[in-house]
């Protein structure tokens, strides 16, 4: 190869190391370009790892055919070299920062090559002529050596030139490369924080967070491979199943804000504690009362009796409706009200049996939370997408925001917090939509509901395809290809798995 090709092979080396993101194909760029630029036969890539030591990412010999690290899937066996060792060729380049070029490493020397002449004696080789140049970081670090062996006639001043050329651009791409991997985990772990922070208030909210972007995934992955049909045309990169990640991880970072007695409200009288324990306080003061009133001769044994039997199915009747386990019915709701017409009498003072806020929360319609407290938990969807859109997201992640903000939207424009219908949405949102449910309906570690069977789970979210809640299409590609299952197989107990197949949910189309 010609001077000038030499050259112009360089930049396009350089160019490639700047737009490689893979640390290992870096690597194997960087050691089979040195070994081009240099002629060389073989050559080891060493990294300065944690524990200031020189570990071998990368070797490459071409006459034997023997590669090892990199993209080969083969881990490299050789062990590290401490940097203070001065009988090694590689630590003395890293350690003195220089450059290092023998004609022939059997010849007498400041270091020892006993490693060299093993390998040698185990495969037949001669190893001669070595090359190593210290990789040096714009900022001066030190952060590995290539070593290069067996060039024709030696490493000339031209070929010594070349690999400290290539060297420093390596050093910068490695660099660049590595402060980019530590800036997203820099960024994964501030989120897992954001996660913590929510699961220190509610353990119930933080096994949500981690579910949530696993099944998401799964759905989307199945879109993606999709041939057929509406979905055919939606496809994902790695870059895409990313960003889809980062999003399900944040799509509850604004429950940070939601006070936690209303996030676990276990029951409709749950606040700091469970204010059924009062109510049945007042029923024990009743029923003294009553038993006062048959010693003074103001009751009889059967009229106390008869009030007890009262009082006691009255009592049960409310705990039950304190759970919020079914809808109310109409007549419920009354009966809840006429029991707070009762009396009963502390400090010598006759007061309600109930009182507006407690009658409030039992008479709630369906679940533990009343319309206001409702409206704290809706807001955090909110402050999710202005913590979200505040954020100044790089290119690659910028669509965060609505994949995240849109799993409470509606395919029927009927959904919150902007009321967008299904064409205003992405795929990836409205698959996170259909997982954020799935996941509610079949959580087990929720305290204000029993985990849902697979059956029930899916006939619900079979009628919320029916009345415009979820995505049809994506519904549908959840039973065809069994995305349940698969995401049960990893996240559910066995019991929950009454059944495996549902193609009787599948639309009329689907179903042909």
């Amino acid at each position: 190869m010609e001077a000038g090709d030499k050259i112009a092979r360089l930049l396009a080396i350089g160019a490639a190391l700047s737009a490689e993101r893979d640390i290992d194909r870096l690597l194997e760029t960087i050691l089979l370009a040195a070994k081009e630029l240099t002629g060389a036969d073989g050559g080891t890539l060493y990294l300065v790892n944690d524990h200031e030591q020189l570990e071998a990412r990368m070797l490459h010999t071409s006459s034997l055919g023997f590669a090892m690290g990199g993209t080969t899937g083969l881990a490299v066996t050789l062990p590290p070299l401490d940097l203070g060792d001065t009988k090694s060729a590689a630590a003395s380049c890293a350690r003195d920062r220089i450059a290092i070029n023998l004609a022939d490493v059997y010849a007498p020397s400041l270091y020892d090559f006993t490693g060299s002449r093993r390998f040698d004696a185990a495969n037949g080789y001669r190893t001669q002529s070595l090359l190593c140049t210290p990789l040096i970081t714009q900022q001066g670090d030190v952060i590995g050596v290539v070593q290069l062996i067996n060039a024709p006639g030696g490493f000339a001043d031209e070929a010594e030139m070349l690999a400290r050329s290539l060297a420093s651009q390596a050093a910068v791409a490695i660099e660049n490369r590595r402060l980019l991997d530590q800036l997203a985990g820099l960024f994964e772990a501030f989120i897992a924080m954001i996660n913590a922070a929510i699961d220190e208030k509610s353990p119930y909210t933080g096994g949500h967070c981690a579910r949530v972007p696993e099944l998401t995934l799964m759905l989307a992955d199945a879109a993606a491979a999709t041939t057929a049909g509406p979905l055919a045309g939606f496809a994902m990169s790695e870059a895409d199943r990313y960003e889809l990640r980062i999003a399900g991880l944040l799509h509850d970072c604004g429950k940070v804000t939601t006070p936690v007695h209303v996030v676990d409200k276990a029951t409709k009288l749950e606040t700091i504690f469970d204010r059924i324990a009062l109510i049945d306080t007042r029923f024990e003061v009743l029923r003294r009362d009553a038993e006062l009133a048959e010693l003074r001769g103001q009751m009889s044994a059967e009229a106390r009796a008869a009030l007890f039997l009262e009082l006691a199915d009255e009592q049960a009747f409310l705990r039950t409706a304190n759970t919020g386990g079914e809808r109310m019915h109409n007549e419920d709701i009354a009966r809840v009200r006429t029991i707070s017409e009762r009396r009963w009498r502390v400090g010598g003072e006759d007061k309600p049996f109930l009182s507006e806020d407690e009658v409030e929360n039992l008479t709630i319609f369906a679940g533990t939370l009343t319309g206001a407290e409702r409206q704290i938990i809706n807001q955090h969807i909110v402050t999710t997408i202005s913590m979200l859109e505040a954020l100044p997201w790089p290119k690659h992640l910028r669509r965060v925001p609505e994949f995240a903000g849109g799993h409470h939207e509606r395919m029927d424009g009927k959904g919150y917090p902007r009321g967008l219908t299904r064409d205003q949405m992405s795929i990836p949102a409205r698959a996170m939509a259909i997982a954020d449910i799935f996941e509610a309906l079949t959580a087990a570690d929720r305290p204000y509901k029993p985990a849902k069977p697979l059956s029930e789970s899916l006939r619900i979210l079979g009628a919320f395809r029916d009345n415009g809640h979820i995505d049809p299409d994506l519904f549908d590609l959840f039973i065809k290809e069994r995305v349940y299952l698969r995401y049960a197989a990893r996240f559910l107990p066995p019991e929950q798995l009454d059944r495996e197949d549902f193609d009787e949910l599948l639309s009329p189309a689907e179903a042909r």
